[in-house]
């Protein structure tokens, strides 16, 4: 009796969960009914290139386009050396795959456009000396992506598996990828254990489907189906499925 009552609780707190963030994932969120008129447009947050002469690289995470952008969001990396005129974009684009191409594309670009629509934020931004030395480690990395030619949306691999490969090559990034970050839980190569993106911990995954993490960028991270429930000791935040990350910016 005592062990329904308590798996009874722990369901009705996750459906609570679930509830919250499936509100603020709303309220954060429009659907978009046509990606050939969604805006592609700069937000004018990214580093002018004439401007920063010195090395950067940012990681930027938006929602994903129309309904799939209530539950996650679309990461990808940007890089530009020191006195270099512009910003190299690499992400992954799952149509292409979809259609027989590589969904890896390297581009020149503006790093913040929108994604159909949706506004980007940036979640690492790094500069300065040594920084050359990491964004020749990301090009490697990004080329050198196993699934390159395979996409799914859920549970992965996917943008998101993307980012995170990169960042565990590149653990100087510190890059703790948002809950609402589906497919940074797929492990490449169908390994099952490995270092957490920020290279802070380690995590274990079957697949995307069922994990959990630990590491000082990440703090603690159950993930049930794709799902991220998890707590943020270092930055005084929880972690919550559709909502993101809720605490102090």
């Amino acid at each position: 009796m005592f062990k329904r009552k308590t798996l009874r609780t722990v369901a009705k707190g996750i459906f609570v969960l679930l509830l919250i963030g499936m509100a603020v994932s709303i309220g954060k969120h429009t659907v978009m009914a046509d990606w050939r008129t969604a805006s592609r447009e700069p937000l004018g947050i990214a580093p002018d290139p004439a401007v920063a002469k010195e090395a950067i690289v940012q990681v930027y995470a938006a929602r994903a386009f129309s309904w799939r952008g209530i539950f996650g969001v679309h990461t990808w990396i940007a890089t530009k050396p020191t006195d270099a005129e512009a910003f190299t974009v690499y992400e992954i684009i799952g149509w292409r795959a979809r259609h027989g191409g590589s969904a890896l594309v390297i581009t020149e670009k503006e790093p913040d456009q929108r994604w159909f629509g949706a506004e980007p934020e940036i979640i690492a931004d790094k500069r300065g000396p040594g920084v050359d030395d990491m964004i020749k480690r990301i090009d490697t990395a990004a080329r050198a992506y196993p699934h390159a030619r395979t996409y799914t949306v859920w549970p992965g691999p996917n943008s998101n598996t993307f980012t995170a490969h990169v960042a565990r090559a590149v653990p100087e990034l510190n890059l703790d990828l948002p809950p609402t970050a589906i497919g940074k839980d797929y492990l490449p190569e169908g390994r099952f254990a490995a270092k957490t993106p920020s290279g802070t911990g380690y995590q274990v995954s079957l697949f995307g489907l069922l994990g959990v993490m630990a590491g000082v960028e990440e703090g603690v991270e159950l993930n049930i189906l794709g799902l991220t429930f998890g707590i943020d000791p270092k930055d005084l935040a929880i972690k919550l499925p559709l909502a993101g990350r809720l605490g102090p910016s």
